[in-house]
């Protein structure tokens, strides 16, 4: 057995039936707890657009979304999707779209813990996520932190850095540089990589500011494009529709094989990859957006939470259901796409599928994926700089930038299934910390839920003091 083996060994254990009843369990429980907060959806999009002048903050409501959005709307809406139906069968775009759905409650509770207890350090700068909601909501009264409070937070930290690097850095970097060669096969792998180092450096290295301005101006074209040019596929497989819808929704109960017997799998297969994808795409539990949404400028915790709950909304319940219904859709239309056996992995499935559209299926998807990855990239840097300077303080963050770039020219100069393989087990580890921390402060989050959005003191400021801490 090589090393590529126990890895994938690791990683169906960690994202095994435990990891399955973990997070869908605490989105079903969240759900309810929280009076079924999706319901108040509505409210959260028309508040992603508001300024809340005034409040403490480093960046805007709707610049943490973006931010946030960035991080999330990457290759996993795209070639995350197509990995899922092609090990899981069609099926799995159900369970993504349902980790989207339920997951929207986590998100908000999990970014309500973020906000309620960020910090800020000497240079006025806002630090929050499940870290210091573990180092400040269980303090003991004399001020000192429970050494397993300590340790959810360092080990939610060092889990986080090790998936920035994978996820945000490598796999980005390398989604970038494989549709980029495929479409200009000319052009050297060594440039594509250093311009894409470039192009994140100029970025990152202005801090959360600088990614915020970015990522507020792309985050909407990128979305905007993309869904319309998935509208257009669709209207072009209009009679295959209603089949794909029925194929997914069929393959998610039922051990079927789908396009002509290429692809099969049974139920436990399609709930576990749909559940692993649609987690990679949404990030409801894995507690990265509440990182960055503890640096919006926000009256009260709800606010910003209802602001980030969108975040599993578009990007799962929109972007990754449509993404899902395009494929499923195309190969019901052109089943020769996966009947010859050759294609083995997310991106080439991805590649025949919209190749296989006239004229716009391959700009799409190449569109889709350079400014999806490039975005992600950006977002992640920041989830991993507020974690080094959790684990090792503000001296840290430009030695952690420089390498967060590096990565990503190595993964752009070639990386295999291996990193995919580890990004998959870093997601999975940090989901552990911060769902525990998420559980046990949800008495907390229901009961100034209560006060805040369902007894219409939405627009109340909130007076708590936001704490100065010294070496971070």
């Amino acid at each position: 057995m090589d090393f590529i083996d126990i890895l994938t060994q690791i990683n169906a254990a960690v994202w095994g039936p435990v990891m399955i009843v973990l997070l869908l369990g605490s989105h079903l429980f969240l759900t309810v707890r929280t009076g079924f907060i999706q319901r108040k959806v509505g409210t959260a999009i028309k508040l992603s657009v508001a300024k809340d002048e005034g409040s403490e903050g480093d960046v805007s409501q709707f610049g943490a979304l973006a931010t946030a959005l960035a991080a999330t709307v990457g290759t996993g809406s795209i070639v995350g999707v197509a990995t899922a139906i092609l090990a899981g069968g069609p099926g799995a775009v159900f369970w993504m779209w349902i980790t989207g759905v339920f997951g929207m409650a986590t998100k908000y509770c999990e970014v309500y813990a973020s906000v309620k207890y960020r910090v800020k350090d000497e240079s006025g700068e806002m630090l929050g996520g499940a870290m210091f909601a573990w180092e400040r909501a269980f303090k003991r009264s004399d001020g000192s932190t429970p050494w397993w409070a300590h340790l959810g937070a360092v080990l939610f930290c060092v889990f986080a850095v090790i998936a920035t690097l994978g996820t945000g850095s490598a796999v980005q970097s390398a989604a970038m540089t494989g549709i980029i060669k495929s479409s200009f096969p000319a052009v050297p792998t060594l440039a594509i990589a250093l311009v894409i180092a470039v192009a994140v450096a100029l970025v990152i290295f202005g801090g959360v500011r600088s990614i915020s301005n970015v990522c507020e101006k792309l985050v909407p074209v990128m979305a905007v494009v993309y869904v319309i040019g998935c509208l257009a596929i669709l209207c072009m497989n209009a009679g295959y529709l209603g089949e794909a819808i029925a194929e997914i929704i069929e393959c998610a109960f039922t051990s079927k094989a789908a396009f002509g017997g290429a692809v099969g799998s049974g139920i436990m297969v399609a709930l576990q990859f749909g559940c692993a994808r649609g987690l990679f795409s949404n990030e409801a539990g894995l507690g990265t957006a509440p990182i960055v949404a503890a640096a919006a400028s926000t009256k009260n915790p709800a606010r910003q939470s209802l602001v980030a709950m969108t975040g599993a909304f578009w990007s799962t319940v929109v972007i990754c259901a449509l993404t899902g219904v395009v494929l499923v859709s195309t190969l019901l239309a052109n089943p020769q796409i996966v009947m010859d056996g050759t294609i083995t992995a997310g991106a080439q499935l991805a590649s025949a599928a919209f190749a296989s559209i006239p004229y716009i299926g391959t700009p799409i998807l190449v569109l889709g994926m350079v400014s999806f990855a490039y975005s992600t990239i950006l977002g992640w840097s920041y989830y991993g700089n507020r974690c080094v300077t959790y684990l090792f303080g503000r001296k840290a963050i430009r030695p952690y930038q420089v390498l967060y770039v590096l990565v990503g020219i190595v993964g752009a100069l070639g990386v295999g299934d291996v990193v995919w393989t580890v990004s998959d087990i870093g997601n999975a580890l940090m989901v552990i910390p911060n769902i525990v921390m998420v559980l046990l402060l949800s008495g907390v989050v229901v009961r100034e839920t209560r006060y805040y959005v369902y007894e219409g003191h939405l627009d109340e400021e909130c007076t708590d003091p936001i704490p100065e801490i010294k070496g971070r």
